[in-house]
């Protein structure tokens, strides 16, 4: 596998499937990345020999920066920008349905979709470089798709204040005090040893009981197959915006 090669892959050590995404564009993503990813954690919810899950991404300095701005150039009409946000949406969904338990293992800067994936694992631990950031009203969508993830585990304050400060990075340590991360660490080594021996000791406990905690968890987010599609409708119809289709030209 190329160094430079977009991959989802999945590996499971000692009853724990570690599901790892990467692009080369800091971990940005597109939607076939994206679709993969809510597939392999569909999967990983339905094997008998995986009884914890580890989100992670490849590299060292950013954890996700969110949406692939190459692909969202490229959106013309809503029908696939809907589609195209729907991906996010998707595996959102397919970590919220997910049976499992599963811990977020942030390295590094994350953005946008990506704060939405950390905030939709069930537990989850970064670095102190671990900052975060939501772009979105910076090229005039929002982030409507992620923003219920967000809210759910940070509330409403923490989420719109990231929100309208678009341009800011706020800390790891900030983000901790409004309950996205439960550690920080003050390098990957000692991050990656918290999430094994987080994991591994997990997985001695009655995966029926953490299966109704998750539940438990995320009652009240039936609807959201429902609500993050329309969000999704929204983000696909902004994005055809002359505003936006400005901003995006200086990506380029």
């Amino acid at each position: 596998m190329s160094e430079n090669q977009p991959y989802v892959k999945q590996t499971i050590e000692n009853e724990v499937g570690y599901i790892e995404f990467f692009h080369p564009s800091h971990n940005s993503l597109p939607g076939d990345v994206l679709a993969k990813l809510a597939h392999t954690i569909k999967e990983a919810g339905e094997n008998n020999a995986i009884k914890v899950i580890v989100l992670k991404s490849g590299g060292d300095r950013t954890f996700c920066a969110g949406a692939s701005f190459n692909e969202l150039i490229n959106i013309n009409d809503a029908a696939t920008g809907k589609v195209f946000f729907s991906g996010f949406a998707n595996v959102i969904n397919a970590m919220r349905k997910c049976p499992k338990f599963i811990i977020g293992r942030i390295q590094g800067k994350t953005v946008g979709g990506g704060v939405g994936l950390a905030a939709s694992t069930d537990y989850c631990m970064g670095t102190k470089f671990a900052a975060i950031k939501l772009s979105e009203l910076n090229i005039g969508i929002g982030p409507f798709v992620v923003g219920p993830a967000i809210e759910r585990k940070m509330g409403l304050s923490a989420m719109s204040q990231i929100a309208i400060d678009a341009n800011s990075f706020y800390p790891a340590e900030w983000a901790k005090q409004k309950g996205l991360f439960t550690h920080v660490f003050e390098s990957i080594e000692e991050l990656d040893e918290a999430v094994k021996t987080t994991a591994e000791h997990l997985c001695t406990y009655n995966t029926e009981a953490m299966s109704e905690m998750k539940k438990v968890f995320w009652k009240g987010t039936d609807d959201w197959d429902d609500l993050l599609a329309e969000r999704a409708q929204t983000s696909g119809r902004l994005v055809l915006s002359d505003f936006t289709k400005e901003k995006l030209k200086g990506f380029k």
